[in-house]
């Protein structure tokens, strides 16, 4: 299972600089969830991804990798 999450921001026009100062995470932490470098997401950085990005978790994870 991966994140969508540079996919969705190419799809809305978005840079990852955008999410990494909506978000408010650590570089290091954002740079590992958005390149799929993580075993595991708070389900508080889940629910503001999908409020930022309007979207909702099922948008936001994919089963495999392409």
């Amino acid at each position: 299972m991966k994140l969508r999450i540079l996919d969705i921001l190419k799809q809305k026009g978005k840079t990852k600089y955008w999410l990494y100062i909506q978000l408010g995470l650590s570089y290091q932490n954002f740079n590992n969830m958005v390149n799929n470098k993580t075993s595991g997401i708070k389900f508080e950085n889940l629910q503001s991804l999908c409020d930022i990005l309007e979207c909702t978790p099922n948008d936001l994870f994919d089963n495999y990798y392409k």
